[in-house]
């Protein structure tokens, strides 16, 4: 059973820096595509940095380069980097999983992930 564990939230003044970690198990982490989505309250999840199976990173542009997707297939654990942290940065922060092998490139829309944790959030007061 695929299980996802976000963890690193929390309240942080603007300007600073974060490191969330999701923790995996239940699936081989090597085969799958990851991703990290934010929701807003009442707002629809965004898709804001995913990394395929080989490792190759795509940050949304949205989010000014600002995130830094990775992970660690030796710890079955996926990290986003967030720096210079906005209070428009606000928001629920969820990772997802799918497997994919027809795919060269890690999709930011949430329809394509089929696996989600509970998500950790982040409050950036200015």
């Amino acid at each position: 059973q695929v299980h996802l564990a976000e963890s690193g939230g929390g309240s942080i003044e603007a300007g600073g820096s974060l490191t969330l970690s999701c923790a995996t198990s239940g699936f081989s982490f090597t085969l799958y595509f990851m991703a990290w989505f934010r929701q807003f309250p009442e707002k629809q999840r965004e898709g804001v940095a995913a990394i395929a199976r080989d490792g190759t990173p795509r940050h949304s542009s949205s989010v000014g380069g600002r995130f830094t997707i990775s992970k660690d297939n030796a710890k079955n654990t996926l990290y986003l980097q967030i720096d210079n942290l906005e209070p428009g940065d606000t928001a629920m922060y969820y990772c997802a999983a799918n497997p994919c092998d027809w795919l060269n490139w890690a999709p930011l829309g949430p329809d394509f992930y089929h696996s989600w944790g509970q998500g950790t959030p982040v409050t950036v007061s200015s």
